[in-house]
């Protein structure tokens, strides 16, 4: 479908905006805040989880009232792997449901002009039909082991479109599917599939290991999205969507962790065995996003292809891994 829509000049759109990004000291964040930047964006401001629990209502005030935005991206979330969301289901719901719920309430009730909510493909239900078109969102519970998280999220899309329908408050929904890339969070704790797969074969490329052991079966499918890309997105939302349909971000691909395993493997030198602990759990079956509605909402499509991407998130953990923990 051709896209013919006239789109403000950016760099006249945002030479005026306050823009606060919650998250922007993080992994997504630093490429948006570049893509800001690019776009003529040169009032920005960053709340510090240092200096703003943004989980406390009177935090979320004085930011606020420090940062006078006229544009709240709201990227910040507690976010993480299987484990990480099996470990610790309640933390991943109450800070993630008490970080953006009251943050949209607050910037209503301060007339922001714009709020930007960030979701999840967790959001989505176990068995959607792939790929994920955004009219499946309500057609069933997530996938058990991320439904806090994704659930905490989905309210945020709840939010956006009782707050547009009763008073006309301009929030956006994006939907954005698993992201990766230089910058990434690579600690194993905490780490989403791909660079926990990168770490893992670098080191046991360095120790002399010839196997690696990986959860589940390797038969699970995802969608995957350059974090580059992502913030291209989300820019292009912020300049050109106001409306209340969510949106996916993503790419039109899909890989099973199997081959995505041996993917890196090629890609890092790691010429070892994978060996699948089948009692961990697979979570999803498939993941990958329907990206028609970025395309003809506000014209966006991903760029990066995914080796090349693929290329520069190993190349940038090489040069990073002894600052790493």
């Amino acid at each position: 479908m051709m896209n013919n829509k006239t789109y403000p000049n950016p760099q006249e759109f945002w030479a005026d905006k306050r823009v606060c990004v919650t998250g922007g000291a993080g992994f997504l964040g630093s490429f948006l805040l570049e893509r800001l930047r690019e776009r003529g964006a040169k009032d920005i401001f960053v709340p510090k989880i240092e200096q703003y629990d943004l989980t406390d209502i009177e935090n979320i005030r004085r930011m606020l009232d420090d940062a006078k935005p006229d544009i709240i991206i709201h990227l910040a979330a507690l976010a993480g792997g299987i484990g990480a969301n099996r470990a610790r289901p309640a933390e991943f719901f109450y800070k993630n449901l008490m970080m953006g719920v009251p943050l949209m309430h607050e910037a209503w009730k301060r007339q922001v002009e714009k709020f930007v909510a960030l979701g999840t493909i967790c959001a989505y239900p176990k068995f959607t039909p792939v790929p994920f078109k955004e009219e499946d969102l309500w057609n069933g519970y997530p996938e058990e082991t991320n439904a806090p998280y994704g659930l905490a999220k989905k309210m945020l899309l709840v939010q956006a479109q009782t707050y547009r329908q009763q008073y006309g408050f301009n929030a956006i929904y994006l939907l954005p599917v698993n992201l990766y890339g230089p910058r990434d969070n690579f600690n194993l704790e905490t780490s989403h599939v791909i660079p926990a797969l990168i770490r893992k074969c670098v080191e046991a490329q360095q120790n002399g290991d010839d196997h690696i052991v990986l959860w589940g079966d390797g038969t699970p499918t995802r969608g995957f999205l350059y974090a580059g890309d992502a913030a291209t997105g989300i820019v292009l939302a912020a300049e050109r969507y106001n409306d209340s349909e969510p949106v996916n971000l993503g790419s039109e691909m899909e890989i099973s962790i199997k081959d995505l395993a041996n993917l890196i493997a090629k890609l890092t030198g790691f010429e070892g065995e994978f060996i699948w602990d089948t009692s961990k759990p697979n979570g999803q079956p498939r993941r990958a996003l329907d990206v028609h509605r970025a395309k003809e909402f506000f014209g966006f499509m991903a760029q990066t292809p995914f080796e090349e991407g693929l290329r520069r998130t190993v190349e940038w953990y090489r040069e990073n891994q002894d600052k790493i923990n």
